[in-house]
């Protein structure tokens, strides 16, 4: 860290074989050490689309943005100062984690707009919050969260106490992914990858993985994702098009981006809530916006492609709460197996599933017997419906039903 008077600790390399290190931020992902990538296979229909997520959340402090805070708080010069940083969550909670490992003051302006969980975080690791009254993509530099750290860094009365590492203009935020991120990807893939999905928020991310990308082959896709409004419950997550360019970080680099595709709000959480259900991988908002572009490429591309998880949905669930209510008709699984269940368990399974069936859904429910099979018909018989049997076999019956 330069030119940081503050006592510092030898520091061992760390071995991965064996997860010992001599302090928590050895485990952030580097290629001798990359965050998992796991092929998603039921959410996605296509076979000629291989698609992959790299799961972020492996990183120590939970989200792709560990990466950057120690690239950024080496090159700080700190001194005796506190570190002072505009985030919607991940960033903070990184560089305060970060932060306390090494013994440096930090506080945090955050919009008041961020999950609960993440201010209770952020708390919990000593950060001080600073609220701002804001949207959670507010325009640089004199909005909300930002333009609280402007004015502390800047002003004459404050900015001897304080440093930013500014992440939005930060190279080595940039740095951070060109040196990691990226070669890890290349490396998972065997150089395969085709495509990769990422959403722009500081713009680190996808500048950084897209240099590196195509520097080894220059035919890989690089597709940005955006909210289709400023106004929008996708944290970290920023909209490029149709702002004014001083608005845009300084870091974005468009000549490596391909194509820039929204997402609603709507369509980002249920695809986030249908990656939990279908492929067991609960995931934050924002990933469920870069994988609801990915899967729309899947319906009429073909090759490998990679998209980045930047964390995951435990840090949400005050944001998937209302969501969860209200998206449960995009959720409803299309198919039912209770072959493995006899009477009364599956006559009381399937009831309730279809119960919770509205206007105009329907789903199939397969049963093992034919006890379980005449006793479920009778139940629909009561509620007036009258669904389509399919006789498989002697021990396979699909009943398919539509309200």
């Amino acid at each position: 860290m330069a030119k940081n008077s503050r006592p510092k600790r030898q520091a061992s390399d760390p071995d991965h074989q064996l997860r010992v290190y001599s302090d928590i931020t050895q485990l952030i992902a580097s290629p001798a050490n990359p965050t998992p990538l796991v092929r998603l296979n039921r959410i996605n229909p296509s076979s000629d689309f291989l698609l992959f997520l790299k799961l972020e959340r492996y990183n120590p402090f939970g989200s792709i943005k560990d990466r950057i805070a120690c690239e950024m708080l080496r090159g700080l010069d700190i001194g005796q100062k506190t570190i002072v940083e505009p985030s919607s969550g991940n960033t903070g909670i990184a560089l305060a984690c970060t932060a306390a490992a090494l013994g440096v003051p930090i506080e945090i302006a955050v919009p008041e707009g961020i999950p609960d969980e993440k201010k209770i975080l952020l708390k919990l690791l000593g950060a001080k919050l600073l609220e701002a009254d804001d949207t959670l993509c507010p325009m640089y530099p004199t909005e909300g969260a930002r333009g609280l750290v402007k004015a502390l860094v800047e002003s004459p009365a404050a900015s001897d106490r304080y440093v930013t590492p500014n992440q939005y203009e930060n190279e080595l935020n940039v740095q951070a992914h060109y040196r990691n991120t990226g070669p890890e990807i290349w490396a998972q893939t065997k150089g395969k990858v085709d495509y990769f999905f990422a959403g722009f928020g500081t713009c680190g991310t996808i500048t950084g993985v897209a240099r590196f990308l195509k520097e080894q082959n220059p035919k890989v896709r690089v597709i940005g994702v955006e909210p289709d409004t400023p106004y929008h419950q996708l944290p970290g997550m920023k909209r490029i098009t149709d702002l004014e360019d001083r608005f845009v970080p300084t870091i974005l680099d468009r000549s490596v981006i391909d194509d820039v595709v929204e997402v609603t709000d709507e369509d980002a959480y249920a695809t986030a809530i249908d990656l939990a259900r279908k492929d067991g991988i609960p995931v934050g908002p924002t990933t469920g916006a870069i994988v609801h572009v990915a899967l729309k490429y899947a319906s009429s591309h073909k090759g490998l492609a990679v998209a980045i998880s930047p964390d995951d949905a435990f840090k949400y669930a005050s944001f998937y709460k209302e969501f969860l209510e209200e998206a449960a008709p995009f959720v409803l699984r299309e198919e039912y197996d209770f072959t493995g269940f006899v009477c009364p368990a599956s006559k009381v399974m399937a009831t309730q599933i279809v119960d919770s069936l509205t206007k105009g859904q329907s789903t199939r429910i397969i049963l093992g017997d034919r006890d379980s099979l005449q006793n479920i018909q009778r139940e629909l018989k009561m509620r007036k419906l009258t669904p389509e049997l399919e006789e498989v076999s002697d021990t396979r019956f699909v009943l398919t039903i539509a309200k």
